[in-house]
């Protein structure tokens, strides 16, 4: 293959791996249903979604606010994961969900872990930290705030407005109650990009061969 054809592939395998890259990046946790109302009693579900794709999802620990600790907590049993309740001074501290053999979640794949917690504290918004744990033993702390946050700790909004999430996606709610609309909603936006990708990388192939093709004949 010419230097050109070389450069050409290239650039294809370049501007896969720079567009493949946001696919992770965009997937991060969230709260569906993340607004409640002070005094209230709320259901509230972390959506996890895996963004390794050699390494799985092994335990995710969620922890609660201190400050204004919430007097009720209880957890909806997920399917293949041990939930495990910390306390301390008679109020919920952390939340952590361990996956049993053969129910981590796999590249491609979230898992809703759903919590209802209660009264919600008359307050702005509260800041739910989440630790994602992978099977090599990383990780990854999803606790940072802000607008350029790059693991953006998912959010309850009681008082405060919810806002846009910085990766391009609103905070909009997803019901609990139907895990194929969360996967769907995701799937959907992971195929659109998929799709984009293929379309360069089969324009860059086809450039390739055609000015091969093309400089065969001209020297022929």
């Amino acid at each position: 293959m010419n230097r050109f054809a070389t450069s050409t592939v290239a650039l294809a395998a370049g501007v896969t791996l720079a567009l493949a890259a946001p696919l992770a990046a965009s997937a991060h946790i969230t709260i569906d249903n993340n607004t409640a109302e002070a005094g209230s009693f709320a259901l509230i579900s972390f959506t996890v979604p895996n963004e390794s794709v050699t390494e799985t999802t092994t335990r995710v620990e969620v922890t609660l606010p201190t400050d204004t600790p919430l007097a009720y907590v209880s957890y909806v049993p997920v399917a293949g994961w041990t939930t495990e309740l910390t306390t301390v001074t008679d109020a919920v501290t952390k939340v952590t969900w361990t996956a049993d053999p053969g129910a981590e979640i796999t590249d491609g794949q979230l898992q809703l872990f759903p919590l209802s917690v209660g009264p919600i504290p008359n307050t702005g918004s509260i800041v739910l930290p989440v630790d994602q744990t992978y099977s090599d033993g990383t990780v990854v702390s999803w606790s940072d705030t802000g607008d350029d946050a790059e693991h953006p700790a998912p959010v309850l909004y009681v008082n405060d407005a919810p806002v846009a999430d910085h990766h391009g996606d609103d905070n909009a709610t997803i019901d609990v109650t139907d895990p194929d609309a969360a996967a769907s909603s995701s799937s959907d936006d992971v195929l659109a990009r998929v799709l984009g990708i293929g379309g360069l990388v089969l324009g860059a192939i086809g450039l390739v061969v055609g000015i091969t093709g093309r400089r065969k004949t001209t020297a022929e």
